[in-house]
């Protein structure tokens, strides 16, 4: 371990439906580590936002492909020391850096293979009245760390995006469509660096910070009530070890440009709340009638069903198993655009397929707070 010192050193298919289950757990993460191993071993991995909920969870996937280094950037010094002291792995490397701060974050780079840009300020309401704060970390700062990538010779960047990143109504949303971009320009601009840029978008990962869970959580506890925004809201959601499970493997295939968006099924956030009171209240010695719920309003920008791909987006994406894969649709980047096209001559993917959307049940919510240890 070293503390600011650079050492020298399937979210479940739509076809399939069977339940999350806590042996199912185990199994994606066994197969997480399958998939980390031979293509991270021995590698220099940084990750910009490394302590955040999602980050602090791929540091330790990374861990068990037995890296040479990995590097983890966050300007939260307590979530910092509080990994450093969780993980306590001389593999690991902290550093407290803004990737606002060009010149601070520049060094950091050298001699990285892969690096996973997941730092970003999220908070839609903080965006909103702070517009300027969400430009200067979430279009500024990934600016700043195409250039260090590109200057260090980076082999990939995968840069975590988000579902309110298609037809924006916030200045989070826009703030992460313009990084996107930027990601995707960066592959044509900066063609003679060899790195490649790549993105994935996400939905709601179950149980992160910014999620309802502990929200819903927390205010049960307190004897109520659950707030709710309106009650048609309609959320994607991922779980934890498979969006673990999509950054790594976009990082294995990304050839340039693309977007990732795993497969995902959609919950109605009343069915969330109605689970979580019905199984929790008990447990904080509340009657599950007694816990009330209040509408609160639509935020700012708020959309009651968050999309995760365009209408000309799914003209050109392609399909597995398990995720869609949309390639750029920049004339320099048409190698990639035939590399997929092939893939689907060959019968390996297919091309995107409308369909519509599958409300995950009250069962999988069930089992989803069994996952997450809540009950």
């Amino acid at each position: 371990m070293c503390l600011g010192v650079r050492r020298s050193c399937h979210e479940e298919s739509y076809k399939n439906n069977a339940r999350v289950t806590k042996s199912a757990f185990k199994d994606l993460l066994e197969q997480m580590d399958d998939i980390c191993t031979s293509f991270y071993s021995n590698k220099t991995i940084l990750l910009t936002g490394g302590a955040g909920s999602v980050g602090s969870q791929f540091v330790r996937a990374l861990l068990n492909a037995s890296p040479r280094d990995v590097l983890i950037l966050d300007n939260n010094e307590g979530a910092l020391y509080d990994l450093e002291q969780d993980l306590r792995s001389n593999k690991v490397s902290y550093f407290v850096a803004d990737i606002r701060d060009k010149e601070r974050i520049e060094p950091l780079f050298a001699g990285v293979d892969y690096v996973f840009h997941l730092a970003a300020l999220k908070n839609v309401p903080m965006c909103e009245y702070n517009p300027y704060e969400a430009v200067k970390t979430n279009i500024i700062g990934t600016h700043n760390l195409i250039e260090v990538c590109v200057r260090h010779n980076v082999r990939k960047v995968i840069f975590t995006s988000t579902g309110k990143a298609v037809r924006p109504t916030t200045a989070y949303g826009a703030s992460k469509l313009f990084a996107e971009r930027l990601i995707s320009i960066a592959n044509t601009a900066e063609a003679d660096s060899g790195t490649i840029f790549a993105s994935v978008r996400f939905g709601n990962v179950l149980g992160s910070r910014g999620s309802v869970f502990p929200l819903f959580r927390r205010q049960i506890e307190a004897g109520g009530p659950v707030t709710i925004t309106h009650e048609e809201m309609i959320r994607p959601r991922i779980l934890m070890f498979n969006a673990l499970k999509m950054i790594s493997h976009a990082c294995e295939t990304a050839r340039g440009g693309e977007v990732f968006i795993f497969k995902m099924k959609v919950m109605r956030i009343t069915d969330v709340a109605s689970v979580m009171i019905e199984l929790l209240a008990p447990k904080y010695g509340h009657k599950p009638n007694s816990i009330g719920t209040a509408i609160i309003g639509v935020k700012p920008g708020e959309k009651l069903r968050e999309e995760l791909i365009t209408e000309s987006e799914q003209r050109r994406a392609y399909e597995t198993e398990d995720m869609f894969v949309i390639p750029s649709e920049m004339e320099k980047l048409s190698h990639v655009q035939k590399y997929y096209s092939d893939l689907a001559a060959r019968g390996d993917i297919k091309p995107y397929s409308p369909r519509e959307r599958v409300l995950i049940t009250r069962a999988e919510i069930e089992d989803i707070l069994h996952n997450l240890n809540y009950v």
